[in-house]
């Protein structure tokens, strides 16, 4: 069983084939893994499935790992080289770019080495965009319809399902739907369809501590014991504060697991997830690195709940989503009928199955809730307009805080704030079997874009084509 993971959309994706070869000419000048590399890449790009299939089964006869090979492909629409990193005889490292979207890709070959120096390791993994490779932004008349060409091409391919939604200071310049929100059924996927939205629960997490904070009903310095009194561990208690929880500094380490897998629908209550991690002490000093810990949100939502005296959902629906006027999200329980909730497809047999046995009882705090992409412009433009939180805490809860691996990427509270080629845009994505999406919010600009899918990471490529022809302030 696969466990459910919240994690931002821009994770790193990290793809592994350890696969077997056909054997290349002989070139003397060439490395024997560079040659592999070659070789690899002509096999992957060609258009028989049955060549290539003979190309893996040489010492990787497994015809899951080969469909999935093959599921990489199409996906990609192949992969063309674009440089060198490092060379050895026995390891070749470069950068590929899929061919149908952005994406750079990393790559690191090994070979054996003695002959015929099968190939025993092929690791891809998402890598920045070298600056020698920049794409020109675009005017507005020219980025709609590129976009527009983007969606329609990844949806036909099966590359994407979902909605997406674009507004520059408050209108609508593209807003569309494609896919099945129920494949069985034939159900289209609809603005209005109500998508699982993975981590991005984790800005109204944010954005509600904030508020509490705001109206001096909760320090940053405070430490959980204050708020958890009776919580098991006490280095946890004692060192971790609100601000550790909002930046993923606290060390609280992760849910998902075998323990997650175990007990998932046993997982009812936020206090539940307590009962089952809460004995776990620090990973880190508290306040030394970033590590995402979708445990430190959900140890949030107790916090709010014992804060305020009630439940997290409902303070958050009170709050949050009745201000901004999000009348179609929230967090109910999985066996609760949600109209207009989609379906969630991952990849797995070879096929595109519901992610029915992945998903949690109920989304928490950390994320796993429901959301539609006109709701979360609605977030964007009550946020923006201080309707959730003064200006100064509005600033605070946006502004970056702790380096995160990705260049030009910081967390702040709940929100990962970059700055890209000059351009600032803050938001967050989310991404787990099934579930992919992500809002950015372009305060210069006043652009604003949520993309939703209800496949496998069907939102990345699509926000990734979008943040790099956005227009800028005066390119419209």
């Amino acid at each position: 069983m696969k466990a459910t993971r919240w994690l931002p959309a821009v994770a790193p994706l990290c793809l592994v084939f350890l696969i077997g070869a056909d054997r290349a000419p002989a070139q003397t000048n060439v490395a024997a893994a560079e040659r592999q590399s070659r070789a690899w890449l002509d096999a992957f790009n060609g258009t028989n499935r049955a060549v290539f299939l003979r190309f893996l089964e040489a010492e990787y006869p497994s015809r899951d790992k080969a469909d999935d090979a093959l599921h990489f492909r199409d996906l990609t629409g192949g992969l063309d080289f674009r440089k060198s990193l490092a060379s050895t005889p026995t390891r070749f490292s470069g950068l590929v770019q899929e061919r149908d979207s952005d994406q750079f890709l990393r790559f690191d070959l090994e070979v054996e080495n003695t002959e015929p120096h099968h190939i025993t390791r092929l690791d891809f993994e998402q890598a920045a965009r070298p600056p020698e490779f920049a794409i020109p932004r675009l005017p507005e008349a020219e980025f709609v319809p590129a976009l527009r060409a983007k969606l329609e091409k990844d949806a036909a391919a099966g590359r994407f399902s979902g909605a997406v939604f674009v507004t520059r200071n408050g209108k609508a310049i593209l807003a569309g739907a494609y896919g099945l929100a129920d494949r069985e059924k034939a159900i289209p996927n609809k603005l209005n369809t109500r998508f699982r939205i993975g981590s991005m629960n984790k800005m109204f997490t944010a954005t509600t501590t904030l508020q509490l904070v705001q109206a001096g009903r909760m320090q940053l310095e405070d430490h959980v014991g204050k708020y958890i009194p009776d919580y098991p561990n006490k280095d946890i208690a004692d060192k971790v504060t609100i601000h550790h929880l909002l930046t993923h500094t606290g060390g609280t380490g992760e849910i998902f697991g075998p323990q997650f897998a175990a007990h998932r629908k046993e997982l009812k209550t936020l206090q539940d997830y307590v009962n089952l991690f809460g004995a776990r002490g620090p990973l880190f000093e508290p306040g030394s690195e970033f590590r995402y810990s979708n445990y430190g949100m959900v140890l949030l939502g107790v916090i709010i709940e014992n804060a305020t005296g009630g439940s997290y959902y409902d303070y958050v629906r009170d709050h949050i989503y009745q201000p901004a006027g999000m009348e179609r999200t929230g967090s109910l329980a999985e066996d609760e009928e949600v109209p207009d909730r989609a379906i969630g497809y991952t990849w797995r047999d070879g096929t595109w199955k519901p992610n029915t046995d992945t998903l949690p009882y109920r989304g928490t705090s950390a994320g796993g809730g429901y959301s539609t992409v006109e709701d979360l412009v609605n977030f964007a433009s009550a946020l923006k307009a201080t309707k959730l939180l003064n200006p100064h805490y509005t600033d605070l809860l946006t502004t970056g805080k702790v380096e995160m691996p990705m260049e030009g990427a910081k967390y702040a509270y709940g929100f990962e704030e970059t700055i890209a080629d000059g351009v600032r845009y803050f938001g967050h994505g989310g991404g787990a079997p099934g579930v992919s999406g992500g809002l950015r919010i372009y305060p210069e600009s006043g652009y604003v874009f949520v993309v939703l899918s209800n496949i496998d990471a069907g939102a990345n490529r699509i926000s990734q084509f979008i943040r790099n022809r956005l227009p800028v302030t005066g390119n419209r």
